[in-house]
């Protein structure tokens, strides 16, 4: 099978368009109807420009250097997220940090764009300028693309299209799931469900006034000190660090799947160990840092800023660990924008309000909730496998390194 050729930018477009910016102060060239796209629109992975955060008005497309682009044409970032490329489903206006590229009638429109997103980084690493990067249309232009027959290029752009869909899709329903998480945990953890299966509300069942504010009746106002005991990390310093013997776990390597791991050989207290299953509070750092992490993976012990929750049982253990999910972005927001790095002491932390609910009540709200979490966790596996198969497509398709003839010809592959 013969190899196929590469091609630059210049020889794949007949033209670029670019665009401007109207005049900001003046509100007839504004709010028009005209869809105007900036690089805030444009987002990885979504390759279709759907709709614009801004609108202009006729007037400001003509007083303005904006261009209305043709539906369908590939329009790509130049400055700032450079590389990024998608077409419009309508016609839309553009600002000056954009490019449309007009494709000839021997390329296939969709192909060039999956080829232009699959050399993004190299784009990017040319970008210029200490605040705002960018590149000229000359420097886009020179990239090379692989340039198979327009047959092939429309068979590829099929087959990363039909993986790109899949991806959409399942984010789309992580998305709902998510939402029904959230508005789940808000009826269940405020309000809870009564012996028939019902959830309450004021309506029909008895409240009170408590801490935790209004709660049913059958419930009390506890706190997670009363709950769950404190079991302490330790401060380990450079010179205990070693490349091999026990994982160490930080606070990054809770939020940061592929963050680097310490590793410590000496003398182990067992209040350090953790295990798979663990419920880790982590207390240090930005708002973003304040989290409740059920851990997994192999054991390992626990640095400092981080406590280990441990529970008089598993229900207790997965409700508390619920709740905390659906306090801490409360907490978050009443902690956002302190100066330098937070540390929540272990009062405040231990101070947390957590109802206090009957046995049964309690298993039905946890089998409720994980059967979401169940869901969206399945969701997510689908998407990381979805992600890893468009990757090595690109990486084989977009590069000739595995060619698509015998789809086309119905032929065994002879490479």
């Amino acid at each position: 099978m013969s190899a196929t050729t590469k091609v630059p930018l210049s020889s794949v477009v007949t033209k670029t368009t670019g665009g401007g910016t109207p005049e900001r102060d003046n509100p007839e060239f504004w709010n028009g109807g005209i869809p105007w796209a900036s690089v805030k629109d444009f987002k990885d992975g979504i390759y279709r420009l759907s709709k614009t955060k801004e609108e202009i008005s006729e007037k400001g497309l003509k007083r303005s250097a904006s261009h209305l682009i043709p539906a369908g044409t590939p329009i790509v970032c130049t400055r700032m997220a450079v590389g990024r490329i998608a077409r419009a489903s309508v016609p839309v206006a553009i600002n000056q940090d954009l490019r449309a590229l007009h494709i000839r009638d021997e390329f296939d429109t969709d192909y060039v764009v999956w080829a232009v997103d699959s050399i993004r980084h190299r784009i990017e690493n040319l970008a210029i300028g200490s605040t705002v990067k960018g590149i000229s249309i000359d420097q886009l232009l020179s990239f090379e693309i692989e340039a198979p027959p327009k047959p092939e290029q429309t068979k590829i752009a099929e087959i990363l299209s039909t993986v790109g869909r899949a991806i959409e899709q399942t984010e789309a329903l992580i998305a709902k799931q998510q939402r029904l998480k959230t508005g789940l945990m808000q009826d269940l953890l405020t309000r809870g469900i009564d012996e028939h299966g019902n959830l309450r509300s004021e309506r029909t069942h008895k409240f009170k006034d408590s801490s935790l504010g209004r709660i049913p009746v059958e419930w009390e106002a506890g706190t997670l000190g009363q709950m769950a005991e404190f079991l302490s990390g330790y401060a380990f310093k450079n010179h205990e660090l070693t490349e091999h013997g026990w994982r160490v776990v930080r606070i990054s390597n809770l939020h940061k799947p592929d963050f680097p791991y310490w590793h410590y050989q000496g003398p182990v207290r067992d209040s350090w160990v953790i295990r798979s299953g663990d419920i880790l509070f982590s207390w240090a750092g930005v708002a973003s840092s304040i989290d409740c992490v059920r851990y997994e993976g192999e054991d390992a012990l626990l640095n400092q800023h981080i406590y280990n929750f441990k529970f008089a049982d598993e229900l207790t253990k997965s409700f508390v660990y619920l709740f905390l999910q659906y306090y801490l972005p409360i907490l978050r927001t009443e902690i956002e924008g302190g100066a330098g790095q937070l540390h929540l002491t272990k009062d405040k932390i231990q101070s947390i309000r957590i109802p206090n609910i009957p046995t049964l009540e309690m298993e039905a709200i946890v089998s409720a909730l994980e059967g979401v979490e169940n869901s969206l966790a399945s969701y997510s596996r689908q998407l990381s496998k979805a992600k890893v198969l468009k990757t090595a497509l690109m990486q084989d398709l977009l590069t000739g390194r595995m060619r698509v003839t015998t789809l086309l010809d119905g032929k065994e592959d002879c490479a």
